[in-house]
């Protein structure tokens, strides 16, 4: 299984957190590959820049600390992900989710995520719980 992580699952196994469990954390690790999106970098960046998240360190040391200790893969966004966004309908109105969306659909992940909406969107995903 090749496994997107959405922003706040990412935040969660980036700075073992309690909110992932065990178990979840070890299908992390297990999958085939695993991606967090570029765009998660800016969604948490944005969101620390407006005081609206509270990390142990700052998103960009997270990440770059993240990546270099583990096999996860940066998803660059690629103009492929913009056309499959704009075919989806508004079931999600956050538009960085909607572009997670976009990108697994587009190139067949599994996303790792506790919001539940993006099972109407047909995308392949993990729950939480």
């Amino acid at each position: 299984m090749r496994v997107l992580l959405d922003s706040h699952i990412f935040l969660w196994s980036a700075t073992g957190s309690s909110q992932i469990s065990i178990a979840l954390q070890d299908r992390i690790v297990e999958a085939e590959q695993v991606y967090v999106s570029l765009a998660s970098e800016w969604e948490l960046t944005i969101k620390e820049h407006n005081g609206k998240l509270q990390a142990p360190a700052r998103v960009g040391d997270i990440f770059d600390r993240y990546l270099h200790a583990t096999t996860v893969q940066v998803l660059e966004i690629e103009r492929s992900h913009f056309r499959r966004l704009a075919q989806l309908p508004l079931h999600h109105r956050d538009p960085f989710d909607r572009l997670l969306i976009a990108q697994a659909l587009e190139q067949d992940l599994t996303v790792v995520t506790s919001d539940r909406i993006f099972a109407r969107y047909g995308v392949k995903f993990l729950p939480i719980r």
